[in-house]
């Protein structure tokens, strides 16, 4: 194929259009590269071409951004008679083009850019702006499809004090920390290095939205897998996390190693492991307590830092208990608006009825004195019964002598007629 002769009034300003590439280039940086825009902007221009010679099978676009050239020509086969369409061209045109041409060659054929480069140009924005969203969500989705219930070390940019909103950067990204899941009373500064959890990635196939939180009890137990080898390697598991935010937690947590102690390497030697978490946390408090299958142990360690008496399972397909503490470790058992009570219900799953040990012997008093005055009362209300069998006994009694007075008395008149009829016999013989 001949070398294409583009004819001046086929150019179109190249500076301009290359500047507005360059920029467009620039805005979508983080979408598509250069390459990439100029791929979407030949088609752009090829189809908008193709509109206009429909018939032309080949269409050729070139961009050349280090030469900052642009041109555009469609292959035409030359005929030495009438044009039928447009996929055809005049012997005598084709010369004007290339002197050479011969019948039945094809040709390429200059196309005037400027017909077609604004046309091209919307397109190939809009074509950018659409591949832009889904580039956008394809990078969205890569960067966090693995961070997904995790942590994630991130940097405050923008604190909003009006709607107490946080803007904060994860490898480019820019994420909310919303207040509902903000550590309550927590002070953050802009450029603060902080750690999140990912709580989930929703709208996946439009807009990715990444939600992160501080306030997350899973946030803890990712603390506790980056601070801790031994829970991030298995060998202490996590059973249960109770948390309130800024206040108190509870770990339950058990060793599949019957030489490692669980609560032990959690804690480490005078607190190294776990004064790290708490810093992290704004100085929330952490109970670390050994799990348990029995739920009487596991009741009173999660309890803890009071001392408890007795616990018994009063229920245990409702999960209930009673527990037992001395007067003094009433209000430690309960904790300051029942925190630490609510944390160990929320921690083993039982409902959990606390008293003292007063309580519990004013309640077996009560009880006790319930069980005697029921005794009492039953023996009376036995005794009532007894009184009663008599008195009809009694009745039964009477009334038996009362029927037998009436026969007797019957069969003494029947006896003195029968007499007195005898008598009557005699003075009739008379």
């Amino acid at each position: 194929m001949r070398k294409v002769i583009v004819p001046k009034e086929a150019r179109i300003d190249e500076e301009k259009f290359f500047e507005a590439l360059f920029m467009l280039a620039d805005e979508n940086a983080d979408a598509a590269n250069l390459e990439e825009l100029v791929e979407r902007i030949q088609d752009a221009i090829r189809k908008a071409i193709k509109k206009s010679y429909p018939n032309c099978e080949k269409i050729i676009v070139n961009i050349d951004t280090d030469k900052k050239k642009l041109e555009a020509s469609v292959l035409k086969l030359v005929v030495d008679d009438d044009e039928l369409d447009d996929g055809e061209i005049n012997i005598e045109k084709a010369r004007l083009i290339d002197k050479n041409a011969t019948d039945g060659e094809m040709i390429a054929v200059p196309v005037n850019i400027s017909e077609f480069g604004r046309v091209a140009a919307i397109a190939a924005k809009q074509s950018v702006k659409e591949d832009v969203k889904k580039i956008h969500r394809e990078s969205i989705l890569r960067k966090f499809d693995d961070k997904e219930f995790k942590c994630l070390t991130v940097k405050v940019t923008r604190i909003e004090t009006d709607s107490r909103n946080i803007t904060v950067d994860y490898d480019g990204s820019e994420l909310y920390l919303f207040p509902n899941e903000q550590i309550p009373n927590e002070i953050l500064k802009e450029g603060q290095l902080l750690k999140v959890y990912v709580t989930s990635i929703s709208n996946r196939t439009k807009r990715p939205i990444i939600k992160i939180s501080r306030a997350h009890k899973d946030l803890l137990k990712g603390l506790f897998e980056m601070s801790i080898p031994e829970v991030a390697d298995g060998t202490v598991e996590i059973r249960s996390i109770a948390r309130e935010a800024g206040f108190r937690s509870k770990v339950a947590v058990i060793s599949n190693d019957k030489n490692v102690n669980a609560v032990s390497s959690c804690i480490g030697k005078k607190n190294s492991r776990i004064k790290p978490i708490v810093d992290e946390l704004n100085g929330e408090k952490i109970d670390v307590i050994e799990y348990s299958d029995k739920p009487e142990k596991y009741v009173a360690a999660a309890l803890s830092p009071a001392e408890i008496t007795e616990v018994i399972v009063t229920d245990e397909m409702e999960r209930t208990c009673t527990v037992t503490v001395a007067p003094s470790q009433l209000s430690l058992a309960i904790g300051n608006r029942g925190q630490n009570a609510k944390l160990a219900a929320k921690l083993t799953g039982f409902r959990i009825d606390i008293k003292s040990d007063d309580e519990v012997e004013e309640i077996g008093k009560a009880n006790r004195l319930a069980e005697e005055n029921k005794k009492k009362y039953e023996e009376r209300l036995q005794a009532l019964e007894d009184d009663s069998f008599e008195i009809a006994d009694e009745v039964t009694a009477v009334t038996e002598n009362a029927e037998e007075t009436t026969v007797t008395e019957g069969a003494e008149e029947t006896a003195n007629d029968t007499v007195k009829t005898a008598d009557d016999d005699l003075i009739v013989l008379d």
